[in-house]
């Protein structure tokens, strides 16, 4: 199996100003979304061809833009956000794209009535995307508002089968399994093994009401105030060619020692 890690532009909040920052630390593909302006965009496309990296797009493209919408109004129509994320397909794919990664299923809370059905019809529409534009699309499900759980259940609820018929890939993202359903994190993705092809990697600092993405760090496993990912990581890395994505924020303002003690844990972990 071969793994590879990837550095999310989250790290860098999509700062055009930090660009260098996801290029400078031997990583060899990047995860980025929500440019401020088409100029950033474009800068950020010429640093992929000077590095020779690999990159997947995060949807959306842009900030303020769709990010929720596909199967419920959160911020936009979802015919709306159906419009912008087909643009992004076709756009990446001919930008040479790895992959093009959106946040489905979400949901903003339950109970929501004939949900596999609606799981089933967004499915229906991605695969066709995926077909249209020949580029691989990955499903990353999500917590709802108010750290809502029902989308992440409601995938673990959705029949194997009928996802099968969609050949689509999913995106597991460690922290919000965890704040979902804790302890279980590891029985729920173990369902989704053969098509976890992303995996978001980062711990949670929970500050009062409010938390933060934060480095992985193996310091974490013996402290109570953190999640410990080890086991979830070492499993994910039997899963088959995976990327591990580093998505913690800015927010904590990590030292770059802290960060690479993290990458050079992590490394070890999956055998990359």
């Amino acid at each position: 199996m071969s793994h590879r890690l990837g550095i999310s532009g989250s790290t860098i909040m999509t700062d055009p100003e930090q660009f260098g920052k996801l290029f400078s630390k031997d990583i060899p593909h990047i995860e980025i979304g929500e440019f401020p302006s088409e100029s950033a965009f474009n800068e950020f496309v010429k640093l992929v061809k000077e590095n020779g990296v690999s990159f997947g797009l995060h949807s959306p493209l842009y900030r303020n833009q769709s990010k929720y919408d596909l199967l419920e109004n959160v911020q936009f129509k979802p015919e709306q956000a159906w419009e912008q994320f087909e643009a992004e397909v076709e756009r990446m794919s001919n930008l040479g794209a790895e992959y093009i990664l959106v946040h489905f299923p979400y949901f903003k809370g339950g109970p929501v009535d004939n949900v596999n059905q609606i799981i089933e019809k967004g499915l229906q529409k991605l695969s066709s995307l995926q077909e249209k534009y020949s580029i691989p699309i990955v499903c990353e499900p999500k917590l709802g508002l108010n750290r809502s759980r029902v989308g992440i259940d409601f995938l673990h609820d959705f029949p194997l089968e009928t996802w099968e018929k969609y050949e689509l890939k999913l995106c597991i993202d460690i922290g919000d399994y965890l704040l979902a359903v804790g302890k279980e994190t590891l029985e729920y993705i173990s369902k989704w093994k053969q098509y976890i092809k992303v995996v978001h990697m980062h711990n949670v600092e929970f500050q009062g009401d409010r938390y933060i993405w934060v480095p992985v760090h193996p310091s974490h496993e013996r402290d109570e105030n953190y999640f410990n990912i080890e086991e979830i990581v070492l499993f994910l890395s039997n899963c088959e060619n995976v990327t591990f994505v580093l998505e913690h924020t800015p927010h904590s303002n990590p030292t770059n020692q802290f960060v690479e003690e993290g990458i050079h844990w992590v490394r070890e972990l999956i055998g990359e």
